[in-house]
């Protein structure tokens, strides 16, 4: 049965409605972030800046030290990023291939380790980064990332890994490739999109949060961008808004070109992982 013209149009402003949503904090940033200082104390402020100047981004870079925050901040995303992946996928091939008492504990916990909010862990992770010495340091945070991201990243790759048929792998032994082999040219290759977007999510996930990094760096030269941005809000709550804005929406862009760069890969990739054999 086709779709009715009139319904066809309903989905289509529905979306087109869903996707302003979505759009219109990141463009009202952008906004603020052009704007001068008469402007933003304007009564009646527009969309589009009456008198745009980058006086804001030359404030932000002159007031805090961005860049540095930006390289401690990819620094931590990528090695989360990696280091999630390197673990997760020999896990979550094993979770998904051999259904045990172990496997199925392993699945619980993850799903149970997903109602912990941030409060009740940052104690404990405290103490235990205080006993290794890694408190206030890039390499204790990234340890932090990777346990923090695990648990998603067992979660998307064992749906992966169902979805690729076991057929394929019994037919390769048959074909004399050893167990090695076979994970090395018919099963990682299949694997690839899903890897692909469990480690961008990690990477976004750890480019964005703010909670551990506060906590567990102290040190102004450790700081992640997103610690470095709430230096634009006074002590007594007052945000210095126009380089706050231009400090933000330069922080979002590495999330949005990584999107884009690779949207029809973690289509493909989600959906993939949504389907199991």
């Amino acid at each position: 049965m086709r779709t009715r013209p009139a319904a066809r149009a309903g989905q289509y402003a529905a979306l087109l409605a869903y996707l302003s949503f979505l759009a219109f904090p990141f463009l009202w940033l952008v906004s603020v972030a052009f704007k001068p200082a008469r402007e933003l104390g304007s009564l009646h402020p527009t969309w589009i800046p009456e008198h745009p100047t980058l006086a804001n981004f030359r404030q932000a870079f002159d007031e805090q030290p961005l860049l540095h925050a930006a390289v401690n901040s990819l620094l931590a995303a990528v090695g989360a990023a990696v280091v999630a992946v390197v673990v997760a996928t020999p896990t979550a091939y094993v979770m998904a291939r051999r259904r045990t008492r172990l496997t199925r504990a392993v699945s619980g916990w993850v799903v149970v380790s997903q109602a912990f909010p941030f409060v009740l862990v940052i104690i404990p992770l405290f103490l235990v980064l205080k006993n290794l010495r890694l408190i206030d340091s890039l390499p204790g945070l990234v340890l932090v990332y990777v346990v923090w991201a695990l648990p998603f990243a067992l979660w998307m790759l064992v749906g992966h890994v169902r979805a690729v048929p076991v057929e394929l792998e019994e037919a390769a032994a048959i074909d004399g490739a050893g167990r090695l082999r076979t994970l090395v040219s018919v099963t990682a290759p299949l694997l690839a999109p899903g890897i692909a977007v469990t480690g961008l999510f990690a990477f976004v996930t750890a480019w964005n949060e703010f909670f551990f990094a506060l906590v567990l760096l102290k040190s102004a030269r450790q700081q992640t961008l997103p610690v470095v941005l709430t230096h634009f809000i006074g002590a007594e709550g007052v945000a210095d808004l126009g380089p706050l804005a231009a400090a933000a929406s330069l922080a979002t862009l590495p999330s949005l070109v990584v999107f884009a760069i690779v949207q029809r890969r973690i289509t493909g990739g989600v959906l993939a992982g949504a389907v199991k054999s």
